[in-house]
């Protein structure tokens, strides 16, 4: 068992397409389907389950795409430390993961305030979902990042709740509703609805579901995508609308429209939570003093989300 042949794995895991995953390691597909082969002989088990349709994983798939996670971060990190360590005289620095929207919306004031004060931290950022930047936590890669708390959370780690994200919808330009200044559930019942895939963004993905469910209706689904950003660009194709985070504003996409949702109840089904996590009992003076930072201004940056 190769890392080569785990990270070809883990791609093909994720994107449950062996086309897309093969582009996103840029390689042929032909190439990526001989290295889960070689992988599955080595192993001596069936990793996916394939159809004419469509690839899932079987059971000791899903097994080893969460040890395979591991093991890939733990690499990383290894090599992230020794490059480090390698470096005399390197400036004091801080490695932070953070989810996109809070990559667009909360890091960039959070940033700017932190440097004024701290000049002297070199802070390298990460974006990334909240399933890959917190086993990045645990193994030493990353040393604070900004998630989605999980519902079971892992209790080697720290999480710090800070602002629930507001739900608005992103619609084509020239859609009708695009020009009203809010809308409900209702404005939006039968219109083609894309969502993110559950697997890798659950937050995002229960927060269409719910707040139809909240309003009585089922949404129509025509689409599922991994990353926002296609989501957006998908939007600006005509393909449906989606309902987003209001920090997703902050990613300029051309065609889209973005309108305030007034959702049938006041409460947290229409917001997104948004938490700081980072390694349990570890001590880090330069992720505190962001943290110091952080809450002191934590008021102001929520305004925006």
């Amino acid at each position: 068992m190769e890392l080569h042949q785990l990270r070809c794995f883990v791609a093909a895991a994720e994107h449950l397409h062996f086309g897309r995953a093969a582009q996103h390691l840029q390689m042929l597909p032909s190439a990526l389907g001989r290295q889960i082969r070689l992988l599955e002989e080595d192993l001596g088990t069936r990793l996916f389950a394939r159809t004419t349709r469509a690839v899932s994983l079987t059971e000791d798939g899903t097994t080893l795409l969460r040890d395979a996670r591991a093991i890939l971060a733990r690499v990383e990190a290894v090599e992230s430390n020794l490059r480090n360590r390698s470096r005399a005289g390197a400036a004091r620095r801080l490695r932070v993961g953070a989810i996109d929207s809070a990559a667009a919306g909360l890091l960039p004031p959070l940033l700017r305030d932190f440097r004024a004060g701290h000049p002297e931290v070199a802070v390298q950022l990460l974006e990334d979902k909240t399933v890959r930047l917190l086993p990045k936590i645990l193994t030493g890669a990353l040393d604070l990042a900004f998630v989605r708390p999980p519902d079971r959370p892992d209790k080697r780690l720290e999480f710090r709740p800070l602002l629930q994200e507001t739900a608005i919808v992103a619609f084509p330009q020239r859609h009708a509703l695009a020009t009203r200044k809010s809308i409900t559930l209702a404005d939006i019942a039968d219109e083609p609805m894309l969502v993110p895939d559950r697997r890798s963004r659950p937050h995002s993905h229960d927060l269409t579901i719910k707040l139809f469910e909240q309003a009585g209706l089922m949404p129509r689904i025509v689409q599922v995508a991994d990353e926002k950003q296609t989501i957006i660009h998908l939007v600006a194709t005509k393909l449906g609308v989606a309902i987003v985070p209001r920090w997703t504003t902050r990613m300029a996409v051309s065609g889209v429209r973005f309108v305030p949702l007034r959702p049938k109840q006041s409460g947290p089904v229409g917001r997104l939570p948004l938490a700081a996590a980072w390694l349990r009992g570890s001590r880090d003076p330069a992720r505190d003093a962001i943290l110091s930072v952080l809450e002191a201004r934590l008021r102001s940056y929520a305004r925006e989300a």
